[in-house]
């Protein structure tokens, strides 16, 4: 008896875990449902926290550059004071995009695919200063889009392909008041062919809006008075072959744009610039003349083998010059003046010249001993290859052992006693010591 009870027991729990188990299941399933919910939830905010939220000097950034990003998250911080959104894939800012960032004191949106900016899409940043919109695909826009902005001191637009019609006549009638020095400074004409290349702070705005594009007319036909503006010649200037960085510092990045010479009409205002991995051969004098506030300049991996004396000329707070891996044989004597405050010099993978020529650039780090420089090792001539240029200039001013110099002081006494005493003079190689002059008394003159 009691074994068939045990036996009823065990099927009786047999058949209630068969009967729990759909549910559990379900329940499992319904489970790994929600888990997976929350990942896809997890998931958009890894997106949005990808970019990087941090404080400098007091102030918040949010770093969102480089995230494929084509519009921006309405959950990103609405405190923040500089938003970071240059290298994306934004094509259209639509009216209040930017609204609830009221803080934003600066917007940097170049390098993405915006070709249109509607009247409203900075409307809430009355404290915005700074407006980045160069390397776009912009074409035209009104002066409307910049009404929000009451306080924007500076605005890059250069790199688009600007249509010079009239409808941008108030746009650029604005960049041309002389209180906005800083607003489009190298924004240029890519369309119609005549004003190609024209900067819009310098068209004649009363052209824009002439009937059937009187640009194009002939002065002395039937338009008699009114200037052909001939199609000008683009230069490939920094504003258009770099990248212009304002946040933190500003940077211009020049860097593997197969550049060989200096861009033109360097920005003055820029902190570091990155010239390296182009073919320049050649630093003319004044080159950088503009560039007053640049401390870091990047030359390394060009071809420079001439520096002209004042190459540097203009750059009296450089801190940091990377010169390494170029083909440099010495510098000319003066070239180093100007860099009053220069901390730390790259010279590395140069073919040093160690002879007299090289001299000027050991004179001036000795006399400059908070420059910490690195990569001074003699390339030729051969007896002194590998050689640290330091060591070379000590032995080719070093000092000539005291006994082949001079026979020394008790030699040149002990032969000047034996010729006194044989009448002989001493022998050729001696140098005999220069003669003690006496001091000259003062004569007093009366004077009547």
């Amino acid at each position: 008896m009691r074994l068939l009870a045990t036996l009823v027991l065990l099927l009786l729990l047999r058949s209630a875990e068969l009967r729990r188990g759909p549910r559990s299941g379900a329940v499992e399933r319904g489970a790994r449902g929600r888990v997976r919910g929350r990942g896809r939830a997890g998931v958009m905010r890894r997106q949005t926290q990808e970019c990087k939220e941090y404080m400098e000097a007091g102030e918040k950034y949010l770093d969102c550059q480089d995230r494929q990003l084509t519009t921006v998250m309405q959950d990103w911080p609405k405190d923040i004071h500089h938003l970071l959104l240059a290298r994306n894939k934004i094509q259209v800012l639509r009216g209040n995009i930017f609204s609830q960032f009221t803080q934003l004191k600066s917007l940097d949106l170049q390098q993405n695919h915006i070709s249109m900016v509607e009247d409203g899409a900075f409307s809430g940043l009355s404290q915005l200063t700074t407006l980045l919109l160069q390397h776009n695909r912009l074409k035209t826009a009104t002066e409307e889009v910049l009404l929000p902005l009451p306080r924007l001191t500076y605005l890059r637009l250069y790199d688009n392909p600007w249509i010079c019609h009239c409808s941008l006549d108030s746009l650029i009638r604005t960049l041309q008041v002389p209180s906005n020095r800083n607003l489009g400074n190298y924004g240029k004409c890519a369309e119609p062919e005549a004003l190609r290349g024209q900067k819009l702070r310098n068209l004649n705005v009363d052209l824009l809006c002439a009937d059937n594009n009187q640009v194009d007319r002939i002065p002395g036909g039937g338009d008699a008075g009114l200037p052909r503006l001939t199609p000008t010649k683009v230069n490939t200037e920094a504003t258009s072959m770099c990248h212009t960085y304002m946040f933190p510092k500003p940077q211009l990045d020049c860097s593997n744009k197969d550049l060989n010479n200096i861009p033109s009409e360097l920005p003055s205002d820029i902190v570091k610039m990155d010239l390296s991995r182009n073919t320049i051969k050649h630093l003319r004098p004044k080159q950088f003349l503009l560039a007053k506030d640049l401390k870091l300049l990047n030359l390394s991996s060009n071809s420079l083998h001439h520096l002209d004396t004042a190459a540097f000329a203009g750059l009296l707070h450089l801190r940091e010059l990377d010169l390494s891996n170029n083909t440099l044989h010495y510098f000319q004597y003066g070239v180093l003046e100007d860099l009053y405050f220069l901390r730390k010099l790259s010279l590395e993978n140069n073919p040093w010249i160690c002879d007299y020529n090289i001299h000027y650039l050991i004179y001036w780090l000795k006399h400059h001993p908070s420059v910490f420089y690195t990569g001074l090792i003699c390339s030729e001539p051969r007896e002194f290859r590998g050689w640290r240029v330091e060591e070379y200039v000590k032995t080719y001013n070093g000092e000539c052992p005291k006994d082949k110099r001079t026979g020394g002081m008790d030699t040149d006494n002990t032969a000047q006693e034996g010729a006194g005493e044989t009448g002989e003079l001493p022998s050729e190689n001696l140098r005999q010591p220069p003669k003690e002059k006496k001091p000259k008394k003062f004569e007093i003159i009366r004077l009547s």
